[in-house]
């Protein structure tokens, strides 16, 4: 592990649970890796999320930021810290077109009705959410408690079913589970290998001096196209397991 230049994190049951801020000890570990390490971290979330669940809780020096780069919607966009101005600086960004985004909500509307899918009674939040550079499709809402989100979808078998049937409507966008119960629709060849592409490209970093950290490192899990491009990956069940590999880093 001493050879890995740069670490890079799922958010979601990686750094955090689902739609939870980072802990304060995931929070420190963290700043202390900052030191040695370049970190990325990549999901689906949007920006304001990874600043509401990441920034937010993140204990590191201002200095260290400059170690810290932020791939948010699975790598359709791509932040950096700018230490003149004190803020995150987008480096591009692969946002949807009006028109995509009318067909993707389209899509899940008619897949629903040949799946005869109904959505619960109770919804915590907007089932559907733009956001930007992807529409995510959340089953039980955005703001869903996280036992009732666990025990939807533990084996992933709804969502790949819903996602086969969107994809008939809209073959031309792509369309993947991600999170805990949402699935993403993106363009064509936007998911985390695109982001580890980029990651090459703006960083420098080739692909085994890499280290990618998820939860869902399995065929149809969003966490999946970094191992099959051949990057180095530790699959974690829950962030206790993630605090334990940053400690076996630290000591590396």
């Amino acid at each position: 592990m001493k050879n890995k230049k740069l670490i890079i994190f799922d958010l979601d049951g990686t750094l955090a649970l689902s739609k939870s801020a980072m802990d304060a000890d995931m929070s420190v570990l963290l700043g202390e890796l900052l030191r040695t390490r370049m970190v990325a971290v990549i999901s689906g979330g949007s920006l304001a999320q990874f600043q509401k669940q990441f920034l937010g809780s993140l204990n590191a020096a201002p200095e260290l930021l400059k170690n810290l780069y932020l791939f948010p919607t699975c790598g359709a966009a791509f932040y950096r810290y700018e230490e003149a101005s004190g803020a995150w600086q987008c480096v591009y960004t692969e946002a949807l077109s009006p028109d995509e985004k009318v067909r993707a909500g389209l899509a899940f509307t008619q897949a629903f009705r040949d799946l005869n899918h109904k959505h619960p009674e109770t919804l915590y939040g907007d089932v559907l959410e733009d956001r930007g550079t992807q529409v995510t499709f959340s089953a039980l809402g955005q703001r869903a408690p996280l036992p009732l989100k666990a025990a939807w979808d533990p084996d992933s078998k709804k969502r790949l079913r819903i996602a086969e049937a969107v994809q008939k409507y809209i073959p031309d966008l792509e369309v993947r589970i991600g999170g805990t119960t949402s699935i993403d629709v993106t363009r064509p060849g936007v998911d985390k290998a695109y982001g580890i592409k980029k990651m090459e490209e703006y960083l420098g970093v080739t692909k085994p001096e890499m280290l990618f950290v998820g939860d869902a490192i399995f065929p149809g899990g969003n966490d999946y196209p970094p191992k099959a491009m051949g990057v180095d990956c530790v699959p974690v069940e829950n962030p206790d397991d993630t605090k334990g590999l940053i400690r076996t880093l630290l000591v590396a």
